[in-house]
């Protein structure tokens, strides 16, 4: 979360909750990556409150480093594989996994940009208002492209996908998106995580569904 150490601590307790109730969802291993999102997401949480904690506090410095990278490389460098990965892992269409390999192959891309950015450029977060704003000497002539290709990587994926749902999730992930880049530009990295977290509740719908309706299958099936 990105208003106060607290909401931090708090969300990344309740996500990670979500992210428990998910996983025992899963009836197939190909559902495991798309799971653990939220898991993953409460992970992001608790890295961040760590981060709000030490920026006020210099002689916690290690704390900060390990704090920032790790929050970073969650958001800039997995998460731009993880939601095509995860996607690709599910499908059955011949023809949409075809398009998600090729989303996966920008995705990876893309994190391989981040690494490098992350390996050769400063990275100085700072505590602003009540959000944390992540400032950094990255490329910017590049910025755009890799924002652009970021957004495709991480919403398209859910449009393509046959599974039920994944539609709505990938809406949600749009709008709330949307409200952050119109509202709080400069803290994107920290508060669309924030949105993005609720997405947790729809993951679970989606996987609680699949886990219903596979249950009916194979009690008809037995029945046959």
């Amino acid at each position: 979360m990105c208003f106060s150490p607290e909401a931090s601590f708090a969300g990344g307790i309740i996500i990670s909750a979500i992210g428990v109730a998910v996983v025992k969802k899963v009836h197939n291993p190909t559902q495991l990556v798309f799971a653990s999102i939220p898991l993953f997401f409460g992970v992001q949480q608790f890295t961040e409150g760590f981060l709000w904690l030490s920026l006020p506090n210099p002689e916690y410095e290690i704390i900060q480093k390990i704090s920032t990278y790790l929050f970073l490389i969650m958001a800039d460098v997995l998460w731009p594989m993880m939601i095509p990965l995860s996607v690709l892992l599910m499908e059955e269409n011949v023809k949409k996994k075809k398009n998600l390999r090729i989303l996966l192959f920008m995705g990876a891309s893309l994190s391989l940009y981040y690494v490098i950015c992350l390996l050769a450029f400063n990275v100085s977060p700072q505590i602003m208002g009540y959000h944390i704003q992540y400032n950094n000497d990255f490329p910017k002539t590049l910025g755009l492209i890799a924002f652009s290709v970021y957004l495709i990587v991480t919403i398209a994926p859910l449009f393509i996908s046959s599974i039920e749902r994944t539609h709505l999730l990938g809406v949600l992930m749009f709008l709330s998106c949307a409200v952050t880049v119109v509202f709080f530009t400069q803290y994107l990295t920290s508060v669309w995580c924030f949105f993005a977290a609720f997405m947790s509740g729809v993951i679970y719908w989606i996987l609680s569904d699949a886990k219903r309706k596979f249950s009916l299958e194979n009690l008809i099936l037995l029945k046959d």
